[in-house]
């Protein structure tokens, strides 16, 4: 039994979807004691409370603990079957949180499965699901088929968005070491940048998702690539808004769809906030990832983590944040100290890839004294 302390370093509730996706590829039991224990609201919400239900479902799991507020969670999984699955978390609990526990276990499935799940599609603290779909699954697709498609959106309070994911894996844990690392060091030139701004139905008149992408293009345009930012107004049972921009990267030119390099920030909408202040807030989030001069920026760093220790590689980050370290700190008590290491200098993380022989070590200290030392604004 691994025995995880759900307060280490960030103390968020990554600690459990991570654990639950491992848990789930490895057959490997665990516990996690002081669940989101620094939190307002410590211990499970709907959307880890719906990740171990669901994963239950695929492999048959002892569970114990599983209930909203809980701090303290076992899982013992049985046989992996994956099957098609929807799930709703009943809130405006994060679809992304929820499907990065989700999608690596099906990536192993051995079957195509679709996943879909209703909750919150742009919501704080969390990915949206234009980051989700256009920079992290591009990095997923050279060891699965994943087709994301967004049916509805779902703000704060309500939720009620509506996402659908197709997986078909393209390897086994057996065959894996035949699949490609990750091999992202170098940033390379930007060829162009993309974006999404979206808007409740009752937004549209006030132009609220053409204003946030006018005042984005405004400043991106100035990096000299090609900008398009597609604006778009949904029916939704809460109102609400964001953009989503990404910019991407290739060398002499061409972009490489094997090894993609992506680099994406966002800004939700907010009461008394202007449009234009949110476009501008986050054409200004990525022209400081891009500054970073990395492939990889902070939000895809921790994504990453599992897939590095699953296939190997190296990758450069442009913050070494709580949340990658968090990660980190899961997968060494999985798989043993050391299987994924970080300089803090160069930035870069690597992993020669798991021994599933060796034996289990203890995670080292590896949390950062303090938020600002590193810059942190996970």
């Amino acid at each position: 039994m691994i025995s995880l302390d759900g307060s280490f370093c960030e103390g968020g509730g990554q600690i459990v979807r991570t654990a639950l996706a491992v848990s789930c590829i490895t057959g490997k039991s665990f516990e996690v004691s002081d669940i989101r224990k620094g939190r307002c609201e410590p211990g499970l919400k709907n959307q880890h409370l719906y990740c171990a239900k669901a994963l239950q479902a695929m492999c048959d799991a002892k569970v114990e603990g599983d209930k909203l507020g809980s701090t303290y969670l076992k899982f013992e999984p049985g046989k992996w079957k994956p099957k098609p699955i929807e799930v709703d978390l009943q809130t405006a609990g994060s679809i992304t949180l929820f499907m990065q526990a989700m999608l690596p276990p099906f990536m192993f499935g051995k079957r195509s499965s679709t996943v879909t799940v209703i909750g919150g599609t742009d919501v704080q603290w969390s990915m949206p699901v234009d980051y989700f779909k256009h920079v992290l699954i591009p990095q997923l697709i050279k060891w699965a088929d994943v087709e994301m498609t967004v049916l509805k959106r779902g703000y704060h309070p309500k939720g009620q968005g509506r996402v659908e994911f197709k997986i078909k894996p393209r390897y086994t844990l057996s065959t894996r070491r035949k699949a490609p690392g990750i091999d992202l060091v170098e940033q390379g030139n930007i060829v162009l940048i993309r974006g999404v701004s979206h808007a409740s139905k009752d937004l549209e008149k006030a132009m609220v998702a053409d204003r946030q992408a006018k005042a984005a293009k405004f400043i991106l345009d100035k990096l000299g690539s090609p900008v398009e930012i597609l604006s778009e107004y949904s029916d939704t049972v809460s109102t609400g808004s964001g953009i989503a921009v990404w910019a991407i990267f290739g060398k002499g030119g061409s972009i490489d769809i094997a090894n993609p390099i992506r680099i994406g920030a966002d800004c939700l909408g907010e009461r008394n906030k202007k449009a234009e202040d949110v476009g501008i807030e986050a054409a200004e989030r990525l022209k400081n990832e891009i500054g970073y001069h990395a492939p990889v920026d902070e939000y895809l760093a921790d994504n990453l983590v599992p897939f590095v220790a699953l296939f190997g590689g190296r990758y450069k980050v442009s913050k070494v944040t709580n949340h990658l370290l968090t990660n980190i700190y899961v997968i060494e008590k999985f798989f043993g100290e050391g299987v994924v290491k970080v300089d803090r200098y160069s930035r870069i993380v690597e992993s020669a890839g798991v021994d599933f022989g060796a034996a289990e070590g203890k995670s080292g200290q590896l949390c950062l004294t303090s938020v600002e030392e590193e810059g942190d604004a996970a």
